[in-house]
This record gives structure tokens, sequence and C-alpha cells, in this order.
């Protein structure tokens, strides 16, 4: 075939062809607003040149310990600023950042930062014990960095090397440094939860990141100087890419060590913010404040949800509270948050629970994903768009994962025939939007029969005294699995019977769909909010 004639003489130079990184976005921050408010923690305020500084001098002490482009540095930190500077300062000395889950035990730090081959780890005072714990059994010890905050709320140990700010009193705010030159190099390496075996080590590029990151300010039309509140956190799946889009956006980053629900309504007002992120649990906790702590924010506030399909009636309580709810969905595979449910002006005239409804739905592809389809998982031929045919949501685009660290045959297996397998079932609605049902192995097959655990869940949660529910598959002789629900009651509702239930249930469900077991309990939940139901079917196994 003869060389278009638009490949003739046209060659890529470094003129026109640059490798995204979202590096760039906090220099032109800082060279732009200098002195707008980059950090806000507790009393200390920072400004963007400032923090840029900081996260210079961070990528080069890193060098001159001895720490080599393409090597891994961890973090064990809450959403405190170092770790935020984390985000920017470790890729800038060319390195991979680990951020790590900082509700995860010794053993399984151990496994990640042996599998990641991690020569450092910042640590807050928090999380010495654990760290203390995991590197014991290394066999080279990685440098240990001591991060000490004014918000923590105990006696600081030290088992580090040195301190932060001794590490970047060794750097130069000046020093050169490293943009990747290849924007497949990675950025990032994010563990899965590592329910059903070993963690997975979910390895991210400069260009994934950089493109999410914009992603995120696309889909929620985000302004310039957003006050974003640090309730997600930032080790989960890098913060969604927040922290590279906060940068680009110019904006403010309020950090908090703990999600509870008091504080974050407290720093909504106080702070000004105007957009925050996280699983529905944080929501839920500010539907069920006390209405002596709920503040009349008195201006629009944004939420973005994810982590688990929100039940209606955790989206209308929100909205009661006026914040604004967009619904998301993603996997740590995805960088996060890849599909939004893009609204449109013709369903403001809806009633708020049929608002809230169609909010639940995982909705559409986000501008920076290629494509979104839901299909069968083996012959990859979508589903009808008739909002019942169940298939698997499949993806493909540029904010798709390099793969799984060391681990080629998973890699393979979640990106065959093209596409990046999520596991999720859903159904395609007429309107190309999608809905997810379950995930391939939450769904409940009873006597032959497919139930949505999320559907029954959804009728749980409208019940007045429920709090939380969780619906899992408990093996039953006649009927193969049959639903057991499991129920965090609200405060002051501890009356409600198993009975009532059951009976609200029956109204609004088919009878094979209502739960045959019902347990009142507090619900086990990961560090981001998610109900581990791989613990629920083991407690459901031995009721």
């Amino acid at each position: 075939m003869a060389t278009s004639i638009f490949e003739q003489g046209l060659p890529r130079t470094p003129a026109n062809h640059v490798a995204l990184s979202p590096l760039t976005f906090i220099e032109r921050t800082a060279q732009i607003y200098p002195d707008y408010p980059a950090v806000v923690h507790g009393d200390l305020r920072r400004d963007w040149l400032t923090t840029w500084q900081r996260c210079r001098r961070l990528a080069s002490a890193l060098q001159k310990h001895g720490i080599q482009p393409g090597q891994t540095v961890a973090t064990m930190l809450p959403n405190v600023p170092p770790m935020f500077e984390a985000h920017f300062g470790i890729p800038l000395a060319g390195c991979v950042l680990n951020t790590l889950n900082i509700r995860l035990d010794a053993q399984a730090i151990a496994y990640m930062l042996e599998h990641g081959e991690a020569k450092a780890v910042l640590v807050d005072p928090e999380f010495v014990d654990v760290i203390e714990e995991a590197v014991a059994g290394l066999e080279t010890r990685p440098l240990i960095v001591d991060v000490a905050d004014e918000l923590f709320e105990g006696e600081a140990r030290r088992i580090g090397e040195l301190e932060y700010e001794e590490l970047l009193a060794e750097g130069d705010p000046e020093a050169p440094y490293r943009l990747p030159e290849d924007e497949w190099q990675a950025i990032s390496l994010n563990y899965t939860s590592g329910t059903t075996g070993k963690p997975k080590g979910v390895v991210y590029h400069h260009r994934g990141a950089h493109l999410n990151a914009v992603s995120n300010i696309l889909e929620w039309a985000m302004p310039h100087h957003p006050v974003y509140l640090w309730t997600l956190p930032m080790f989960h799946c890098n913060g969604w890419c927040f922290p590279w889009t906060i940068a680009a956006a110019a904006g403010t980053n309020v950090c908090l060590r703990r999600v509870e629900a008091r504080k974050v309504m407290a720093l909504l007002d106080e702070e000004g913010v105007t957009h925050f992120s996280g699983a529905p649990i944080v929501l839920n906790g500010l539907v069920n404040l006390p209405n002596e702590d709920k503040r009349d924010l008195g201006r629009p506030v944004k939420v973005t949800v994810a982590g688990a399909a929100p039940p209606a009636s955790v989206i209308a309580g929100i909205e009661n509270l006026g914040i604004e709810v967009t619904h998301v969905y993603g996997l740590t595979e995805v960088y996060g948050p890849v599909t939004v449910c893009a609204w449109r002006d013709a369903w403001n005239e809806l009633p708020l629970e049929a608002r809230a409804r169609i909010k639940a739905r995982q909705g559409v592809r986000g501008h920076l994903l290629e494509a979104l389809c839901v299909a069968d998982s083996e012959t990859l031929e979508p589903v009808p768009k008739d909002g019942e045919t169940i298939g698997e949501i499949l993806m493909r685009g540029n904010n798709v994962m390099k793969g799984y660290l060391k681990d080629e045959q998973a890699t393979e297996t979640a990106l065959r025939g093209g596409w990046y397998h999520t596991g999720d079932l859903a159904v395609w609605h007429p309107d190309g939007y999608i809905e997810i049902k379950d995930r391939l192995k939450d769904i409940i097959i009873s006597g032959g029969e497919n139930i949505s655990t999320i559907e029954v869940e959804d009728v749980i949660y409208s019940h007045p005294a429920v709090e939380e529910a969780a619906v899992v598959a408990r093996p039953d002789e006649k009927w193969g699995e049959t639903p057991c629900a499991f129920i965090k009651l609200k405060a002051g509702q501890e009356d409600t019977t198993v009975q009532e239930i059951v009976a609200y249930c029956r109204e609004r469900l088919a009878h094979f769909k209502v739960p045959r077991y019902v347990f009142f309990t507090d619900l086990p939940k990961t560090s981001t909010g998610k109900i581990q139901k791989f613990v629920l079917r083991e407690m459901a196994r031995k009721q």
C-alpha cells in the first residue's frame, strides 16, 4: 500500500508530539495561580507555588537517596497533604507510586511491598505498627519515612530513617524533574481488594491518568477553582485520579484524616466546599445525621457517588439536603469512574423519587472512554437494549489499565477479545444507559430464576427503619440458592421485626425474590465503604 501524502515529510518531533502526563497540570497551575489555595488541613493553608516546590523537593530527595526511575515508592497515609504531594513528587522522580490501603493488615501490606518491590515507604504515625510488622519479614528493608501530622490524635512513634520534612529539606525546589518519555510508562500501582486470593497489582500509565483526570472535569462540568473535600480515600484508584484533576482545575484540596458524617457536614459548610466524592455510605451518614448536626449550605454542592449502586432512597435523602448527586461507575482497573449518569433536562420535571431512581443507573460512557457495551461474556455479542436482558459490562479505551503486575495470564483473561471484562452484570436500557444488576459472583440463581441482589436491596433500603442492607445467596436444598438479607436498622428502630421486613418485601417483589432469611447486624465493609459480601455469604452459609 502506497504511503499517504499525509505521512510524507510530516514526522513526529518534540515540537508536535509530547507524552501525555498529569504531572504537567501542577506545573501550569503553580505558574498561573501561584498564590491560590492548594491545600487545607486543619489550620494549615498552603498555596500552589509552595505545593509545587514541595513536590519537586520530594522528587529530588528520593533521587538523592538512590531511588531510581521505574522503582516503586509506597505510601501508607490517610488523606493528608503529603499524600497529595506524593501523587506528583514520586512520579516526578520517574518512580511509580503505590498507595497502600490503610485498612489492611501487616500480612497483606508485606505481600504488596514485596510484590511491588517498594524501595521506600512513607508512613503516617497511625500505621507505624502495621508497617513495622510488614517490613520485618521482607528480605530487603525499604527506606522508611515517617510523616508527622499535627492532627493525629495519639502518641506518635518514629520507626523510619528520617521524617518527611527532613526528607524534603534535602531536596531542591528548583531541581530538574522527569516527565515520561513514553506515556505508556507506569505512573502508579494500585492493588485490588484480593477477596478471592492474592491481591492483583493494577498498573496505571501516564496517558490513562492524564485522560481520566480530564474526564473528571468534563463529566462533572467542574469550573475553575473548585473546593474539593477529600471524603474519598486517595489510596483508592489514586483517589479516582482527583489529585491530578484538582491540580488541573487549580482547585483547593480540603484534607480529611477520617470520614465522620458530622465532620464532613461541618467542613462542607465552613470551608465553602463545592465538590466531594465517595461511596453510598458517605451519603448515608449525612442523610442519617441528627437534625441539629445538619447545615443549611445555602449554595450548590455536588457529589459523585460510586462503589455500589446507591439506593434511590439515599439519593433522594441527600438531594433533600441540597446536595446534587451524580452517579458514576468504574473499577480499579479503569482508573476509577469512567461512566456517568449524564443528566437530561427533561428529567427535572419528574418527582424526586423518580429522579432518584434514574440517578441510580450507571449511565453512559464518559467522554474519554472509547467504548462501553453490555454483552454476552463469551461471544461478545451485545445484548438487546430492552432494559431486561442481562449481560456483562465491557469497556475499551485509553483509561483501561496496562494490566496486572507480574500476572500475564490474569491480564490476558481480563482483556480478552479486545475488551476489559468488568465482571459486573447489567441491562442496557433503550436510551443507551446501563444499569448494574449484580456482580457475576453475586447473582442469586433460585430454582432456575436469576435474582438481582441490587433489586432486592433497593426495596429493603426504602423501608423507613433501614439504614443499611445487603442481600446474598444462601445455599438451599430445594431451590439451590435463596436470598438472605443482612440489615442494619436506624437508631430508634430496633423494635422492627423480621416479619415486618418480609411483609414489606412481599408487597413490592415477586414471591421468589423475597428474602427467606433476614438478620439484623452491622455490615462488614472495606475501607472504601463497599460491603464485603464474601463475608456475608460465609455468614449466611453458617446460619
